[in-house]
């Protein structure tokens, strides 16, 4: 039996693939590499476990199919999306096509084997205004943006395929993951942002007055979530969300990078009106179907962060 893997050569899709196969399970990836790097899987080229990867597009759906059909998948991670915020909002056509229908073609390829479909999601179809408590997964949800509303389009979908069709179907709403192999450009979380900053002696711009707060989840505690959720039964038909349960101030986390306020600078927020003003995860449910907590505290996954970010800048 082999576990698919979207996207399996980005950011938290390369250590859903380490872990997978840490855990003796027969992967195959497939990522059209427009965010992410084929070097990232480069770890795992020896490893006699990683069937194959596939170049290729989730809009393609002869693709998918042929996947399922030739490889017998058991399960099938969908991590690969449009996930640029600005990005939808100039061209949700890109949205669409590849969160709604890509999902669509997964959907469609695994009812004919029935293979387990996990979807990641995000918490950013939740409702942000004026939150003031942390968020389950009975939240309110208001997608603010083509990519949120898409997201929440194809897991509606995925469900659909669940009570109407009887598919297995797992949702997944990790919060703001960060870690090594996370991109450090405007593209990247603002962790690895200020610590690529703080690395070249540049200063931390902080959008706004920083008291705006976020919940980080380090990238391998969320790849464990992710993994476990695919194996439990008891995730089927569910939507479980993943994060720290605690949240820290922007400020805060600058002063936590930097060891210097001097290297900090606030700078007038370019969308105030969209700014999320707290965001922090409430992970009871999480805890509770998989008796799974995060296990990194903050200040560790920041310097795991900053010494593999040193140590691939100078294997540039």
């Amino acid at each position: 039996m082999v576990v698919l893997v979207t996207g399996g050569a980005g950011f938290i899709g390369r250590w859903v693939v380490k872990k997978l196969l840490q855990d003796k399970k027969k992967v195959i990836v497939i990522d059209n590499l427009s965010n992410s790097r084929i070097e990232n899987l480069d770890e795992f080229k020896e490893n006699e476990n990683l069937i194959d990867i596939i170049i290729d597009d989730i809009r393609n759906r002869a693709i998918i199919e042929n996947i399922f059909g030739k490889f017998k998948i058991s399960t099938c991670i969908h991590l690969a999306a449009q996930i640029d915020v600005q990005e939808s909002i100039e061209h949700p056509d890109r949205a669409f096509e590849i969160n709604v229908l890509g999902t669509y073609h997964i959907l469609e390829a695994a009812r004919k084997t029935n293979s387990k479909v996990v979807i990641i999601g995000t918490c950013l179809v939740y409702d942000m205004a004026d939150t003031k408590v942390a968020i389950s997964e009975t939240h309110r949800i208001k997608p603010r943006s083509p990519y949120a509303g898409s997201k929440i389009a194809a897991e509606e979908l995925a469900f659909s395929y669940y009570y109407g069709l009887g598919l297995p179907i797992v949702v997944l709403r990790p919060f703001n993951t960060y870690g090594p192999f996370q991109k450090t450009n405007m593209e990247g979380g603002v962790i690895s942002i200020f610590v690529k900053l703080k690395n070249k002696g540049e200063k931390l711009k902080i959008f706004g007055d920083g008291t705006q707060t976020r919940d980080f989840l380090y990238v391998e505690d969320c790849a464990d979530f992710i993994v476990g959720a695919s194996e439990n039964e008891n995730c089927i038909g569910e939507v479980i969300n993943a994060g720290m349960g605690n949240d820290i101030s922007i400020n805060e986390l600058a002063k936590l990078i930097a060891d210097d306020e001097n290297l900090i600078k606030h700078v007038k927020h370019h969308h105030p009106q969209s700014e999320i003003m707290k965001l922090v995860c409430d992970n009871s449910k999480a805890k509770n179907l998989l008796n799974w907590e995060p296990k990194t505290p903050l200040k560790e996954g920041i310097q795991k962060l900053e010494n593999w970010i040193m140590k691939f800048e100078r294997g540039k």
